[in-house]
Parts: C-alpha cells; sequence; structure tokens
C-alpha cells in the first residue's frame, strides 16, 4: 500500500507509516512542499497510485 500524506497530518504518521514499511511521503517532500494544490496533490496520488 502506498499514501500520500496530506498537509493537515503530522510528519510524523508519514514516518510512522514509512517505519510499519509501507511506502509513504508527506506533501513537505513535494516540490511545492505544503503549499501543494489540491489538483496537484491528487494529480500524483493518481499517477503514483497513493491513498490520500
Amino acid at each position: 500500500m502506498k499514501f500520500l500524506v496530506n498537509a493537515q497530518l503530522p510528519v510524523r504518521l508519514a514516518r510512522f507509516l514509512e517505519s510499519a514499511d509501507y511506502d509513504t511521503i508527506h506533501t513537505k517532500n513535494l516540490p511545492n512542499k505544503n503549499a501543494t494544490s489540491d489538483t496537484e496533490i491528487n494529480a500524483v496520488s493518481i499517477r503514483d497510485n497513493r491513498d490520500d
């Protein structure tokens, strides 16, 4: 399972999921960081087959 953790959730959640061996990224790791638009987040999620 792959996750994309949105800006309103803490980075520590992404770290926790990573420690449980889930492929996880936080919006802070995207090029526009937490300023990434919802449209772009959705596109990344679909492109990478991630749940958000």
